[in-house]
C-alpha cells in the first residue's frame, strides 16, 4: 500500500521525501492495522513522510468523520510507535470519548486517514548516557515509549514509572519491562501494582535507580505534582503537556499556557507549536487556565506585574 498526499494545506509530500526537510507534511494515508492495546485503541498507519521526520515527544494530527463530515476540526495525537516496516508506519492510541474517536475506532485496513505530523517540539535528548526516569499517566504515556528506545540507542538507563485509574488503563505494561530497567506501576484502586499515584512511588525510583533527569507526560495535576518531586531532588524535569488543541499549528490560540521564560518573564505560549515539551518548572501549573497578572502583555504588567516578574527570576 502506498500513501496517498492529499491537498498541500502545510507540504506536500513528494516521492522522495528527504530528511532535510523537516517540516510537517500533510498526507492521506492507508490504515495498516487497528488493534486493542489494553483499554485503548492503536491505529497504524502507513505514512512514511511523517515517520522520517518524527522525533520523539512530537504528535500527529487527524481529520476525522470523512470527507462529508461536520465535524471540522482535527484531533491531536500522541505517537505511540514508529516503525520502518511498510514504508514507514505511526501508530497512535486515544480512548473513544466523543464522536470524533468513535469514527475512528471505526476504520478499517486500507480506509484513508488525513494526517498532518509530525508537530510540535520533541523532548530534548541528553548529550551523553545518563539515568532517566519516564513518568506517565494513563494514555498519556504514550509518547514516552518512542522517547525510551531513543534514550536506550543513546546508552541511557530508562526507568518507567505508570499509572492509571485502574488496571485497563495503565499502558503497555509488558513493553514497558521489556525496554526499561525498571517499570513500576501505580493504580488508584490498587487493581495493579501499587495503590496510589505515580508520585507516591517516584522518589523511591529516582534514589534507587540515581535518575539524572525526568521525563514525564500525562495529566496537568500529575504534572505539577512530578515536578514537584524532581526538584525536591534536584533534577532537571521536562513535561508533555495535554492540552486541548484546535488547530495544532499555532494559529488558533486555544492551546496557550502560562510559561516562565529564561529572562523570568511569563508569556503565553502556544502548546502545539513552543511545546508540548517545555521544562516543568518553567510551566506555571497553578496559572494554567488564565491568564495571570504579570504575564507579558496582561493588564498592569509594567506596573504591579514587574514585582511577579522579579519573584520569577528568584524562582527560577
Amino acid at each position: 500500500m502506498r500513501a496517498e498526499p492529499a491537498d498541500p494545506h502545510i507540504h506536500r509530500e513528494g516521492p522522495n521525501p528527504t530528511m532535510s526537510d523537516n517540516g510537517p507534511v500533510q498526507i492521506r494515508c492507508p490504515v495498516l492495522n487497528v488493534r486493542r492495546v489494553d483499554a485503548y485503541v492503536a491505529i497504524t498507519v502507513v505514512a512514511p513522510g511523517i515517520a522520517e521526520r518524527f522525533r520523539s515527544g512530537q504528535f500527529i494530527s487527524v481529520g476525522v468523520g470523512g470527507d462529508h463530515s461536520s465535524t471540522l476540526l482535527r484531533r491531536p495525537f500522541a505517537v505511540h510507535d514508529v516503525k520502518p516496516d511498510y514504508g514507514g508506519t505511526i501508530e497512535f492510541l486515544f480512548s473513544v470519548e466523543g464522536t470524533g474517536t468513535a469514527w475512528l475506532a471505526e476504520r478499517r485496513a486500507r480506509d484513508l486517514l488525513d494526517l498532518v505530523g509530525p508537530l510540535g517540539r520533541p523532548f530534548p535528548l541528553p548529550r551523553d548516557p545518563v539515568n532517566c526516569v519516564l513518568v506517565g499517566g494513563g494514555s498519556g504515556a504514550a509518547p514516552l515509549f518512542p522517547l525510551a528506545q531513543s534514550l536506550r540507542r543513546r546508552g541511557c538507563r530508562v526507568d518507567f514509572v505508570l499509572g492509571a485509574a485502574s488496571a485497563d488503563g495503565v499502558l503497555n505494561a509488558i513493553t514497558a519491562r521489556r525496554l526499561a530497567e525498571t517499570a513500576t506501576f501505580t493504580t488508584d484502586d490498587g487493581s495493579f501494582g501499587t495503590r496510589g499515584r505515580v508520585t507516591d512511588v517516584l522518589g523511591k525510583v529516582v534514589r534507587e535507580g540515581r535518575s539524572d533527569a525526568v521525563y514525564a507526560c500525562g495529566p496537568m495535576p500529575m504534572l505539577r505534582s512530578v515536578t514537584a518531586v524532581a526538584e525536591n531532588h534536584d533534577l532537571p524535569v521536562q513535561v508533555s503537556v495535554e492540552e486541548t488543541m484546535a488547530c495544532g499549528t499555532g494559529i488558533c490560540m486555544t492551546c496557550v499556557i502560562p510559561v516562565v521564560g529564561g529572562d523570568g518573564i511569563t508569556r503565553m505560549v502556544r502548546s502545539c507549536v513552543d511545546g508540548p515539551v517545555f521544562r516543568g518548572e518553567q510551566v506555571r501549573f497553578d496559572d494554567v487556565g488564565s491568564i495571570p497578572f504579570d504575564a507579558l502583555g496582561a493588564p498592569g504588567w509594567k506596573g504591579a506585574g514587574r514585582r511577579g516578574v522579579e519573584q520569577d527570576r528568584d524562582i527560577a
